[in-house]
């Protein structure tokens, strides 16, 4: 069936030039051509390479589930470790424990280091200086099961594991959550928000500002971290009533009961909390569909006054250097989530600007792989 969709002349010259291209590559002479010619052959290597790790690259993540599981960068944190000393203590076979540590040096999770002994490789080590990527990487558990057959989820066959983790997501009414159905995802959202607070703290732009609202800010460890870095900032936080009771204990325990207000609502169909002259919304966008999007910013809008400012950080579509994390890794993580997509920093301008924003612009992070910044005026 011929492709309906319209197309300019740069189009289909690119068009023909990519069937050109993959004719080519598709050719088994050509491929034994480029494999045997000196000039040619690194090359045709990496790209046996690169597809063998696509392939296999489902596996390498399982490895590494297994050294967060078993705790193997923890045990190997004062030091290198016998391959008999790691398996007493994590319960497998000598044999077993070899073979995973070996696999895992491959990937430079561990390293070996004489005969028999293993030490963290520069991965691994990486991995202890990041809290909570244990407990996204233990998390993903449930992600695997969910991508088992990829075409059903695509399909929207699959009724996903993720989907019944975000409880939100599914729920035509989730201000109604109990505290049972907020709880694992709020502690996996507090735990690997302390990576995520030190790239937003690095570019927001708080300075002069009065008093900053976060908009989903679960149990509060975004905030937590702009109190200790912003002494000055009033803080206000918003989620749901399950959340925000968990927002309440986080403060009180940390002696910020009396400078962080927590509100609650659902932002779809509830006022924000006025009185503040900067609003954050962080990971929040991406996990909720166009119309959503533009409910919460036109929702943003009305709290802020004139001058106020609104700041989206988040992982971001086409993100330099990491293209496959915006469209591959957050395109399908979302799909089995039940909702939202990744979007670009121009989308996202685009949808700031719908709502009212003005001078919508992307403010440079220390790390785009981890998130982007965009911000905008009132």
């Amino acid at each position: 069936m011929k492709d309906p969709t319209p197309r300019d002349r740069s189009s289909d010259w690119r068009e023909r030039w990519l069937a050109l291209r993959n004719g080519v590559l598709a050719s088994p002479r050509f491929q034994r051509l480029a494999a045997a010619f000196p000039l040619t052959r690194p090359i045709a290597r990496a790209r046996t390479r690169a597809l063998f790790d696509i392939v296999a690259g489902f596996v390498y993540s399982q490895i590494l589930l297994a050294c967060v599981q078993l705790k193997v960068f923890d045990l190997l944190a004062d030091g290198p470790l016998s391959v008999a000393a790691l398996a007493a203590r994590t319960g497998l076979s000598e044999d077993a424990a070899r073979r995973l540590l070996a696999a895992a040096a491959t990937l430079d999770l561990t390293e070996k280091c004489g005969d028999d002994r293993f030490a963290l490789g520069r991965h691994g080590a990486a991995l202890r200086g990041n809290a909570g990527l244990p407990d996204m990487i233990a998390h993903h558990a449930l992600f695997y099961r969910d991508l088992a057959d990829p075409v059903a989820l695509l399909r929207g066959e699959a009724d996903t594991e993720l989907g019944r983790f975000w409880a939100y997501a599914g729920r035509g009414a989730p201000g109604s959550l109990p505290p049972e159905a907020v709880a694992s995802y709020s502690r996996l959202m507090a735990a690997t928000q302390g990576f995520v607070a030190e790239e937003v703290l690095a570019a927001a732009p708080l300075a002069g500002r009065r008093c900053l609202l976060d908009v989903g800010g679960g149990e509060g460890a975004f905030l937590s971290a702009v109190a200790a870095r912003h002494p000055g900032l009033s803080l206000m936080l918003f989620d749901l009533p399950a959340v925000a009771e968990r927002a309440r204990q986080t403060f009180a325990a940390a002696g910020l009961a009396d400078r962080v207000t927590v509100r609650a609502g659902d932002f779809r169909t509830d006022p924000l909390p006025t009185g503040a002259d900067i609003v954050s919304l962080v990971r929040i966008l991406h996990d909720h569909d166009e119309d959503t999007v533009r409910t919460l910013l036109a929702a943003v809008r009305r709290a802020l006054p004139a001058g106020g400012r609104v700041m989206v950080a988040e992982p971001m579509s086409g993100a330099p250097g990491a293209a496959p994390l915006g469209e591959a890794y957050f395109g399908f993580y979302l799909l089995a989530m039940g909702r939202g997509r990744p979007r670009t920093p121009g989308v996202l301008c685009g949808l700031l600007t719908a709502a009212g924003f003005h001078r919508p612009r992307l403010v440079t992070t220390r790390n785009p792989v981890i998130l982007q910044m965009v911000i905008a005026d009132a």
